[in-house]
């Protein structure tokens, strides 16, 4: 997974594919470690979650802002807006509107396009 390689890389851009594979992966192996928590009885009582998840949880924090950011960069913004989350209520669809647009034509501050960079 190209997020993974790029654990703690902050720069350049990120694809909308790159960013969803990683929401779509992180969501399925975060349910996973819940379910081995709960099955294995780690889980801690009245939370429904163990060490597990929380090994996990805590590993995927990095790349987890990481492509967030790069994605916020492939449109054109700061990774500063991922801060937009804080604002309550709104700051979630605001930032669910932003990683779903599309990447900004060519080249920008943050570099060339990744749709556009042959691989």
């Amino acid at each position: 997974m190209e997020v993974l390689k790029k654990y703690a890389v902050f720069s350049g851009r990120a694809r909308r594919k790159e960013y969803w594979m990683f929401v779509l992966f992180n969501l399925i192996f975060a349910i996973v470690a819940v379910v081995l928590d709960n099955v294995l009885g780690i889980a801690i009582k009245g939370i429904g979650y163990g060490p597990i998840y929380i090994i996990f949880a805590l590993a995927m924090i990095l790349p987890g802002l990481g492509v967030a950011i790069r994605r916020l960069h492939d449109i054109g913004k700061s990774g500063w807006f991922i801060f937009i989350n804080l604002i309550p209520c709104i700051g979630f669809i605001w930032f669910l509107v932003l990683v779903c647009t599309d990447s900004q034509a060519g080249e920008n501050q943050y570099g060339p396009n990744p749709k556009e960079v042959v691989q």
